[in-house]
């Protein structure tokens, strides 16, 4: 009687750890690999869009995503355009065209280093910025930004650009 009672409880155990412990490791292209996830306004005290927060998911196969704050040296010194692993470019709907906009402070930043530790480098995730939306200089009030993100190894991922943001001026 003990026995069976034994079998009944370790079997489905037994199971369980067979169906998970076979899992294979999920993997993904080396070059990274950016969507595009939400895009949420925040208003200030007058009622107007001030701030925005945008959501993007990313993959990548090697994990070699993010800059550590001593990585100043070539070719991630801060004349390079790979001081910055998260590029973002400001556009404006100007008379129904998108115009790209030199904003006096980049939108740029850099991704922390991110890397998984174990054998299977592969990594995913989703990246939350904070962004100044309202352009006090300009009277347009439709903007969208364009994203790309780059690993340590200068692979840049594709570029996504957001839906239209209507911003409250």
């Amino acid at each position: 009687m003990k026995i069976i009672s034994k079998i009944r409880f370790f079997l489905p155990l037994l199971l369980f750890a067979l169906l998970f412990s076979c899992k294979k490791p999920e993997t993904y292209p080396l070059i990274p690999v950016i969507e595009f996830v939400s895009f949420t306004k925040i208003q200030n005290a007058q009622g107007k869009d001030e701030k925005g927060i945008m959501k993007i998911s990313f993959t990548d196969g090697d994990g070699n995503i993010g800059l550590a704050s001593i990585d100043t040296l070539a070719p991630f010194n801060s004349g390079s355009i790979y001081y910055y692993n998260f590029f973002i470019d400001y556009y404006e709907k100007q008379h129904g065209v998108y115009t790209k906009v030199e904003l006096p402070m980049t939108n740029n930043s850099r991704i922390p280093i991110i890397t998984p530790d174990g054998e299977n480098k592969s990594v995913k995730g989703d990246i939350e910025i904070v962004l100044f939306i309202n352009n006090p200089v300009s009277t347009f009030d439709t903007i969208c930004y364009d994203v790309s993100i780059c690993d340590r190894e200068l692979n840049v991922s594709n570029i996504i650009r957001t839906p239209d943001i209507v911003v409250k001026k």
